[in-house]
């Protein structure tokens, strides 16, 4: 069953995926709105054109065969994809010369709603919502909130219009399960507001579900994204924070995330059946673990590419990837690859795998 959340209302409408196995396509930071310095043997490449090139390469998934690895559904046919994950970042901060989110919005919806036909999970990045309440730095204009209402109406599956769009009162979180498992997507980073939200999502779900966390920000969080500790607590240039987040930050002198953290480690703690963590924001692909400040956690966490601004990708263009996460309640396994989609013979490549247990 899909649940959406304005804050505490739920509404209930059904989502049937019948295979053993289960896959996601997971993807970050598209920032439509940019340009890539070369792509394809041409230079300065629009957002709209690489990520084209990406959804092209999605839609002609289900043709592929997993690699013969240990991974789940290791050698047969991508099939039974339940969706694709997009955490964040969909249309860049409208910065001059950059295009209005709205154009960016509408960008993305050609693509990833005009040509694919899978069920999108979307998530707000800290550029989607810097756009629609404004950002330390001048922008044109200053507020934009069309990718913001965008991505709350295909999340809380609503019908409003970017004027209507509030983010004080709109923020999304919502969940799904499919299969046996529970996604959890969270605005922007699990924050003690949005913690209030996932464990009255929680308490729905039975202690034996496994549940995967999806967000924009890493666990680590980033000072920047919460709200202003000093005088109005507005955004301002002097200050330099986003206001993205409802918490304010514990701690300015030091720029550090540290008392945050220890928050969202005793909740990660508390709930054992979190058994991964998924993020964008920071550009390339990487399958790490987190650790918390404690040092008492070990919560596998998987970082998305950018196909604009990825760390490795972005200098070098057949280092682009994507993820696909296959998992099987029946085996409790879960796997996540990394796909290169553009590689320079034009073949798609497997590159990192990792197993874990649900």
């Amino acid at each position: 069953m899909r649940k959406f959340f304005c804050l505490l209302p739920v509404v209930l409408f059904s989502a049937v995926v019948t295979a053993q196995n289960v896959n996601l396509v997971f993807v970050s930071d598209l920032h439509y709105g940019i340009s890539r310095p070369h792509f394809r043997g041409e230079d300065s490449v629009s957002g709209k054109t690489v990520n084209r090139a990406m959804v092209g390469m999605i839609d002609t998934l289900d043709r592929l065969f997993f690699p013969a690895d240990k991974g789940i559904a290791a050698g047969k046919r991508i099939d039974n994809i339940a969706g694709i994950v997009i955490a964040g970042d969909i249309a860049n901060r409208q910065q001059p010369p950059v295009q209005p989110a709205s154009v960016s919005w509408q960008q993305f919806t050609d693509d990833y709603q005009g040509v694919l036909h899978y069920t999108l999970f979307p998530l707000p990045g800290n550029h989607d919502v810097s756009n629609a309440i404004g950002y330390p730095k001048k922008m044109e204009p200053a507020h934009d909130a069309g990718a913001m209402a965008g991505i709350y109406n295909i999340a809380m599956h609503k019908n409003i219009t970017s004027a209507e769009y509030n983010y004080a009162t709109q923020k999304i979180n919502y969940s799904q399960d499919i299969n046996g498992v529970h996604l959890v997507f969270v605005n922007i980073w699990p924050d003690s507001l949005n913690r209030i939200w996932i464990e009255k999502d929680l308490a729905r779900v039975s202690k034996k579900t496994p549940v995967l966390i999806f967000a924009h920000d890493p666990p680590a969080g980033d000072y920047k994204h919460f709200t202003s500790p000093n005088g109005a607590h507005d955004i301002n240039a002097t200050d330099n924070y986003e206001n993205l987040l409802s918490e304010i930050h514990k701690d300015p002198k030091k720029k550090s995330t540290i008392l945050e953290q220890a928050g969202l480690d005793k909740f990660l703690l508390k709930h054992p059946n979190i058994r991964a963590y998924f993020h964008g924001h920071e550009n390339f692909c990487e399958m790490y673990d987190y650790k918390g400040v404690s040092g008492k956690l070990l919560l596998p966490v998987f970082r998305a590419d950018s196909p604009m601004k990825g760390e490795k990708s972005r200098p070098d263009e057949h280092e682009l990837s994507l993820q696909v996460i296959s998992y099987d309640v029946r085996l409790h396994q879960l796997t996540v690859r990394e796909l290169l989609w553009n590689t320079a013979n034009g073949i798609p490549q497997w590159r990192q795998e990792r197993t874990i247990k649900l």
